[in-house]
């Protein structure tokens, strides 16, 4: 049924971290990177995890003023002050987003960060979901600042390397900032490996790579979709799958890291990624997930 999809390219299947079903469509193969496109954001929150526990922010509550004084300093709003980490990573930071329709002139800017930052307000910062990647890439900015790091080598060598996988380069803004929340590159068995990496509270191979509250914090709901409906946390959407809960990592066009921990079970799939918006591909992916792997999980049980 998999195969039937046009735009998908790959569909893994893993059970206790052992990849089960392993398929390729439509000339992708196991060592080419796939663009994860917005998986990359629940990459940020892992790497925002890790910069805490090492020291280098404070926490989800700290502000995020005192990184950007040229562009908050003398904003008329007062509420732009009060943005916290937190807030970027949930999606509640109020500022006008800088996803769907404002997507293109956002990239097309010559200052990323100064053009999320300048948007209006549509709340307060904690209120409701305002979905924009502009968000994880002021962490992106943010993560850069703080471990005096770009956020390529920073994730290479907290995150990449602990699991023994390859994170390529990805693009990065006029200023030399990686792109925080799209377009980066991972195999779907590094994408497997990542989502294992949470359904095991942080731990690879007996490493603690992020830490444990900081997995559990970031699958804690703090806001909804009105899309979809789903729940978000910190850079990961939460919802069920066959009456089981679920979290997983999403990205534009149906690239997908699924873990149900009642299962011990993580399905990945990536697609076609520059295609136009067809709701259909998605659903197909979920149907197959929920009527086909999780019932056939059930009957293999523990």
């Amino acid at each position: 049924q998999a195969a039937r999809l046009p735009r998908l390219r790959s569909l893994l299947v893993a059970r206790d971290g052992e990849i089960l079903a392993e398929r390729y469509f439509r000339g992708a193969t196991a060592d080419r990177p796939a663009n994860v496109k917005s998986v990359s954001k629940s990459i940020v929150s892992a790497l925002v995890g890790i910069a805490i526990a090492e020291g280098h922010l404070r926490g989800p509550e700290q502000p995020i003023a005192p990184f950007f004084p040229e562009h908050l300093a003398r904003d008329p709003d007062p509420r732009k002050r009060a943005i916290t980490v937190g807030n970027l990573l949930s999606m509640q930071a109020g500022l006008e987003g800088t996803s769907f329709d404002n997507y293109g002139a956002w990239v097309g800017s010559r200052d990323w960060v100064r053009f999320a930052l300048t948007r209006p307000m549509e709340d307060d910062p904690g209120g409701r979901m305002i979905y924009s990647t502009g968000s994880t890439h002021l962490l992106s900015a943010i993560l850069t600042e703080a471990t005096g790091r770009s956020t390529w080598a920073y994730a290479r060598d907290v995150l990449a390397e602990p699991l023994g996988i390859r994170l390529p380069r990805w693009p990065t803004d006029p200023q030399g900032i990686y792109f925080g929340g799209n377009e980066m590159r991972m195999t779907p068995r590094a994408m497997v490996r990542f989502g294992e990496l949470y359904r095991n509270g942080g731990r690879h191979e007996g490493r603690q790579v992020v830490p444990g509250a900081w997995v559990r914090t970031s699958l804690h709901p703090r806001t909804r979709s009105r899309w979809s409906g789903d729940e978000y946390g910190y850079g990961w959407w939460l919802s069920t799958a066959g009456g089981h809960p679920m979290f997983y990592a999403w990205g534009y066009g149906g690239q997908f890291i699924f873990v149900v921990p009642e299962l011990r079970l993580t399905v990945v799939t990536t697609s076609e990624p520059d295609l136009p918006r067809e709701g259909d591909h998605l659903d197909e992916i979920r149907r197959i997930l929920r009527t086909l792997i999780v019932p056939a999980a059930e009957e293999g049980g523990p």
